[in-house]
């Protein structure tokens, strides 16, 4: 399991690189690591985030207190499988996990 964090985003190719090349089976918590050729990611929809934020804002310029606002937590949550990750570590995904995946690169 990958925890976020600029560093390691940095070097996301690298690291996915890296866990293929050593046949780890590894999860990251944002898709721009699967995108980058890692095996899977369970994570936050960061454009639902911006939507969100974006209500707020509008909220604040039309005289809302920012104080008043409720805190809010991230609701959508995706998961995203890379296939020819999983065939590069010898890995199976099975049927009833792709079916759930949000988004699947083959």
């Amino acid at each position: 399991m990958m925890v976020a964090g600029a560093v390691a985003g940095g070097h996301r190719t690298q690291v996915a690189e890296l866990a293929v090349k050593n046949r780890l089976p590894t999860m990251y918590p944002q898709n721009i690591y699967v995108e980058a050729g890692g095996l899977m990611s369970y994570g936050t929809n960061y454009p639902e985030l911006d939507r969100r934020a974006a209500t707020y804002v509008d909220k604040i310029l039309k005289g809302a207190k920012p104080a008043d606002l409720p805190v809010e937590q991230p609701t959508k949550f995706e998961l995203m499988i890379n296939l020819k990750a999983a065939k590069q570590i010898g890995l199976t995904i099975p049927p009833n996990v792709l079916v759930r995946a949000d988004k699947v690169l083959k």
